[in-house]
């Protein structure tokens, strides 16, 4: 499996409830790279677009209201097989579906505030991303304990 970026945001909730740290801990330990962060309020723009797919939903504007709310933690994470990883530690959408031990099932109260959002395949990845950071902000740096990894 080669190494691939994902997109991860802690919403406003998770923000508000004091959660950064728990939920960077979390994919500090499963062994991922992060390599672009930042805290900023989204523009309407920003969000619009990044629930574009949603945008003829009935619940479109109630999403974008959100997580235009309040700060949100936007991540870009990097290792093999980290957008199913990460999709697997965030859990399911809905919280009352979401495993114990995944983000969701152990942090969040409801749909509508679960706490943090993830990219769901590839394409989608490269599309948040681009969205949310622009080139520069991307770090590429190896970590100290590449050396300790053995090759298979």
């Amino acid at each position: 499996m080669t190494s691939e970026r994902t997109f991860i945001a802690i919403k406003p909730d998770g923000v508000q409830r004091g959660l950064i740290g728990e939920i960077l801990g979390r994919f500090e330990r499963k062994g991922f790279k992060l390599v672009a962060l930042k805290q900023l309020v989204p523009s309407r723009a920003l969000a619009e677009k990044h629930y574009g797919v949603h945008k003829e939903r009935p619940f479109f504007s109630t999403l974008v209201d959100f997580i235009t709310s309040g700060p949100v933690i936007a991540m870009v994470w990097e290792g093999e097989g980290v957008i199913l990883n990460a999709r697997r530690m965030i859990g399911a959408t809905k919280p009352l579906e979401a495993d114990p031990g995944t983000i969701r099932g152990d942090l969040a109260i409801d749909i509508g505030r679960n706490v943090i959002h993830g990219s769901d395949a590839p394409e989608t990845a490269v599309f948040e991303i681009g969205l949310w950071f622009n080139s520069e902000e991307l770090n590429s740096w190896t970590p100290s304990d590449q050396i300790w990894r053995v090759e298979n």
